[in-house]
């Protein structure tokens, strides 16, 4: 084999090769993406995130507030996951 007669088949095994691979790609059925879902609506006010606020207003004077103590108590406890304890109704002493 001379050069020319390996130089034509190498143009006709690329030429082959070609001819598959883009009627290989034109058969390919490509799926649609998944739509995705709508996002959730939110609340437009969150009172915990209001309460927060207010304490982050107060600044040191929140470390005495009642209000704040417990906000914080009820945001550490959603942060974490966990369920707050029931409060128990007070006990009436002797009666």
């Amino acid at each position: 084999m001379d050069g020319k007669m390996l130089a034509r088949l190498a143009a006709v095994i690329f030429v082959a090769i070609a001819i598959t691979a883009t009627v290989i790609e034109m058969t390919r059925k490509d799926e649609p993406a998944p739509a995705r879902p709508a996002p959730a609506l939110q609340p437009s006010a969150d009172p915990l995130r209001q309460s927060l606020r207010r304490c982050q207003r107060l600044g040191e004077a929140a470390v005495s507030d009642p209000a704040c103590l417990s906000t914080w108590a009820e945001n550490r406890d959603r942060f974490l996951g966990r369920t707050p304890a029931p409060v128990a109704p007070p006990q009436n002493g002797g009666q």
